[in-house]
């Protein structure tokens, strides 16, 4: 399967939960959570390295629509409600196509 589909988020914790917001946002890769499906390809968090609060996500996925279909479902809505507490305000989000590249871990 090849991504098709991607986006970035930058989310600013509420002061001091920054750890606590990287740490809740890789239990999306639990199995039943939303990045453990076979159309999410890519789920990367990231935490910034001037300012602690500041978490980036990046996900790619086969497709926009199965993208949204998981993000529609019961595991996905309680994680995003979860995420929702610990973040002090509106999180920028970017879409996008990509080309290529390469992550190991």
């Amino acid at each position: 399967m090849k991504v098709r589909y991607g986006f970035n988020a930058t989310l600013t914790a509420k002061p001091g939960q920054g750890e606590r917001l990287a740490g809740l946002l890789l239990t999306g890769l639990d199995e039943g959570s939303p990045a453990a499906s076979e159309h999410c390809m890519v789920y990367l968090v990231c935490r910034s390295a001037s300012d602690p609060d500041v978490v980036h996500v990046a996900e790619g996925w086969t497709s926009e629509e199965e993208h949204h279909r998981v993000f529609a479902g019961e595991a996905a809505q309680a994680l995003v409600a979860q995420v929702q507490e610990l973040v002090a305000a509106e999180s920028p989000y970017t879409d996008y196509v990509p080309v290529g590249g390469k992550a190991a871990f």
